[in-house]
């Protein structure tokens, strides 16, 4: 068997055809090597892969253990990997229809795929690859940033590297979410501006200002966004103007929430928005902007909520809050607090 860095070892002298599991066990069969396909010359890059595509052919296909990934492998010998969960998306665009790794995996035609748990594995002329999925899918293995520079920027983890830079945003900026189906995130900045952008061409496709609605707006606090949360097409945000309920596409407010104090931090849980700023309280919120409850914590202000949610602890399922003092306060139900972390 290859080892995880993806080096074939031939194991039949004749192409493999197909793969598939049961247990432990990897079964394979082979058939006649297939005859090469003739390629055109490659004199423009964009002329070479609009004939690649007219005479392609995809002999095989595999779903990630996650389920949100697609892989196919064609006669040329690649494997592309496609985002499920972004082309299945009320919001999706011609761009996530398209894949978001290409790489090539044999010097022929990829006949067969299956996957495990952690790997890929594919089949060629005389051999079998294996394919670490968290390799595969480390383009994605980024992290955003975002501050008193006004610009987000992609550091690829791996690398540490800046990988880009989104600017548009005109002061600095103190709140990101990235939303769950695309490759998008929101931001939120001193400017009063809520930016969508598309992280596959780092391009801004969207711009609420939410200062300039008159049902938002709240001159005497400012027009700064502190926090915002996202969930499919709804997000959600506050600071200086009131804490709002926005349909996103088609940026329209839905839902004002009755709470004069300014909000540090807001998040989407099941049917209710949680959100926390000046005063002790969590503030529990119907989506209709009905006040379910206030909770008080044990700090003065508020500055930052955490839900642990994390399917392989279902037994530390709990709500954290935190802000102006030393304590951590941990709700093991919403409705009261059970105990305080303290540093």
């Amino acid at each position: 068997m290859p080892g995880s860095e993806g080096a074939g070892e031939e194991l039949f002298p004749e192409s493999c055809f197909a793969l598939a599991l049961r247990g432990s066990w990897t079964l394979a069969w082979g058939l006649e090597s297939h005859p090469e396909i003739l390629r055109g010359p490659n004199t423009k890059m964009e002329v070479f892969q609009t004939l690649q595509r007219l005479h392609m052919t995809i002999f095989s296909q595999s779903v990630s253990p996650c389920g949100k990934f697609l892989a196919a492998g064609n006669n040329y010998g690649q494997i592309a990997v496609f985002s499920l969960s972004a082309a299945l998306s009320s919001e999706a665009k011609e761009e996530s229809k398209k894949p978001v790794v290409t790489f090539q995996a044999h010097d022929g035609p990829v006949y067969s795929m299956v996957s495990t748990d952690r790997h890929l594995l594919s089949a060629g002329d005389g051999e079998v690859k294996a394919w670490l999925w968290a390799e595969i899918l480390k383009k994605e293995n980024s992290l955003i940033l975002a501050g008193g520079d006004c610009q987000l920027h992609a550091m690829d983890l791996e690398t540490g590297a800046f990988t880009r830079a989104l600017r548009g945003h005109t002061d600095y900026i103190h709140c990101l979410a990235l939303r769950e189906r695309s490759p998008e995130v929101l931001s939120g900045g001193e400017d009063g501006a809520v930016r969508l952008w598309d992280l596959r061409t780092a391009k801004e496709v969207q711009t609420i200002e939410v200062y300039k609605h008159e049902e938002c707006s709240r001159p005497h606090n400012g027009r700064w966004i502190g926090c915002l949360a996202t969930d499919s097409d709804w997000m959600v945000c506050g600071g200086g103007p009131a804490l709002t309920l926005w349909h996103l596409r088609s940026s329209t407010p839905t839902t004002i929430f009755p709470m004069r104090a300014p909000q540090k931090h807001v998040t989407f849980y099941q049917d209710l928005i949680l959100s926390a700023g000046q005063g002790r309280c969590v503030n529990q919120w119907q989506l209709s902007g009905e006040l379910k409850a206030q909770v008080p914590g044990s700090s003065p202000g508020l500055l930052s909520l955490s839900l642990n949610q994390q399917p392989a602890a279902p037994e530390c399922k709990v709500l954290t809050a935190a802000g102006n003092s030393c304590r951590v306060d941990v709700f093991t139900n919403l409705g009261y607090r059970a105990f305080s972390l303290s540093f």
